[in-house]
């Protein structure tokens, strides 16, 4: 199981390494291009499977237990260590980023963005993931921050070079938002480990912020909640994300948003809960309020959207809707409950599937018609799917109703149980403010209903297509293998919801009464 761990978060930058050599004269294939591609998709599986066995080898019973543990002096002047575990809260997210990676390095294989080399390409994803992996990974103050800010880079350079119109722009806009967040971020990380005299994340949460006085708590929260709320992201701190997700490849607009989005929220579970508790509990209602704020004005943002006439963006209305739906994570973390942060977890992995496949969806009919304006595609001679493409409009409109929170789909769960934790707060939190929170996002919920129906309506629906016209592609054979993975976790989530709870309850429990032991 050490092993396992170790080889999930190192082995993807051996294999970018890897990819960056020359191919070897029998694995060429058909060209160089074709050999690094195939390297990506094999790295990415056996990362995939080793994160499947480590799932299976993981001790169900004790999920609140930090397994497959790795503990080695690494900075002995500052007690920092290369210290690695996985638990009930870790695990899931480990298991989504393996299998989102590998799917876009499949879908790739067969679509590659436009760009300059796949070897550069295929060693950037696999950094990408490497970095994610480690975040999801690591039990020390100082490898989480490196951890987080690794993915930086490789996601900069995807929307930078195989990215669309305005690539430059939004890769810079990126870039210096999330840094400048991070700067503070290590500055609060650095106040907990010296004022606590250990890094280690597991010693801290155990201590349960009895360590550090109150006034130490409440500047660390609110040094390492900024730079977690810019990579959640919490509106205001939001700007950067439409302009990434609109100008990013498609493969890349999937990992941003079902990946790196869960990396800011993660923390919020794993440090600030735990460690700094006092302080947390100060900023929660404030917290909670910027939660539904999102909520609100990524629907808003939406609807403004998806009107006729607006010319809007399809992969920007899908990246406003992740402003709203990781608010429903803000607002369950926000409750400081066991029913409220596993409402979190799940609505995380939840967005992962749904927008993740989302994103794939928009892609594809942007690839098909060359652009993804919503008055183009819902124009007389527009998409109109079910009549030229009723596969690839059939899943458009599932993952519309699962975003939605269909009851029976992953999207339902989370938001429920976040609206539940809302209903009754912490002890200690003003319950008339959050029961104000929670009929707020409820509300936000029959707006986020409101605007994907009417994408369905508008790029689904439409007459046959005009004798003469072009045939549309529907879903073709990578396609669709890409996608069933995607399609099959969200039934099963959403019809199956204990398989994900039975993991994170027990540690949500432990982490909010005093951390792993």
């Amino acid at each position: 199981m050490q092993f396992l761990l170790a080889l999930i978060v190192a082995g993807p930058l051996l294999g970018a390494a890897a990819a960056l050599l020359p191919a070897p004269p029998g694995l060429k294939g058909k060209s160089p291009d074709q050999a690094v591609l195939r390297h990506g998709v094999t790295v990415t599986g056996v990362i995939l499977l080793a994160a499947l066995v480590l799932a299976l080898g993981f001790d169900h019973d004790h999920p609140s237990t930090m397994q497959a543990t790795t503990d080695i002096s690494w900075i002995r002047a500052l007690d920092v260590r290369i210290h690695l575990g996985v638990d009930g809260i870790s695990l899931p997210l480990l298991v989504l980023t393996a299998l989102l990676t590998f799917l876009c390095a499949l879908y790739s294989y067969f679509k590659m963005p436009k760009g300059p080399s796949p070897k550069a390409f295929v060693a950037l994803l696999l950094v990408l993931e490497s970095g994610t992996l480690a975040t999801f990974a690591v039990l020390d103050l100082v490898l989480f921050f490196l951890a987080f800010e690794m993915v930086l880079v490789p996601m900069y350079f995807l929307i930078a070079r195989w990215g669309g119109e305005g690539r430059q722009a939004a890769a810079w806009k990126f870039i210096l938002y999330t840094l400048l967040g991070s700067v503070v971020m290590l500055l609060g990380l650095l106040l907990i480990g010296l004022k606590a005299g250990t890094f280690d994340m597991v010693a801290l949460a155990t201590d349960n912020g009895r360590g550090l006085t109150t006034s130490v708590q409440v500047i660390a929260v609110l040094a390492i909640g900024l730079g977690l709320a810019v990579k959640t992201p919490m509106w205001p701190l939001h700007s950067w994300l439409p302009d990434a997700h609109t100008a990013a490849p498609t493969v890349g607009s999937v990992l941003l948003a079902g990946v790196l989005l869960k990396m800011g929220t993660y923390g919020f579970v794993r440090i600030v809960l735990p460690i700094a508790p006092d302080g947390m509990a100060t900023f929660a209602p404030y917290l909670a309020a910027f939660a539904v704020a999102g909520i609100i004005y990524g629907s808003l943002a939406c609807l403004a959207l998806v009107k006729p006439g607006n010319k809007g963006d399809l992969k920007r209305l899908i990246a406003y809707s992740s402003v709203g739906h990781m608010g429903f994570v803000l607002l369950g973390i926000a409750t400081m409950t066991p029913t409220g942060v596993n409402g979190a977890l799940f609505a995380n992995i939840a967005h992962g599937l749904v927008t993740g496949l989302l994103f794939f969806l928009v892609g594809a009919v942007k690839d098909r018609y060359g652009t993804a304006d919503l008055d183009t595609l819902a124009g007389a001679t527009g998409a109109a799917l079910y009549g030229r493409a009723p596969r690839l409009g059939a899943l458009l409109a599932f993952a519309a109703v699962a975003s939605l929170g269909l009851p029976g789909l992953a999207g339902f769960w989370g938001e429920m149980l976040a609206l539940f934790g809302a209903f009754d707060p912490a002890e200690g939190l003003s319950r008339p403010a959050f029961l104000t929170f929670m009929a707020i996002g409820a509300f936000g919920t029959l707006l986020t209903a409101a605007y994907l129906l009417l994408v369905v309506r508008r790029v689904c629906m439409g007459g046959p297509r005009p004798a003469g016209e072009t045939a549309i592609a529907d879903v073709q054979g990578y396609e669709f293998a890409a996608w069933t993975p995607l399609v099959a976790l969200t039934v099963l989530a959403g019809l199956w919801p204990a398989v994900l709870l039975g993991l994170t309850d027990p540690a949500v429990q432990q982490l909010l009464a005093g951390g792993p032991r």
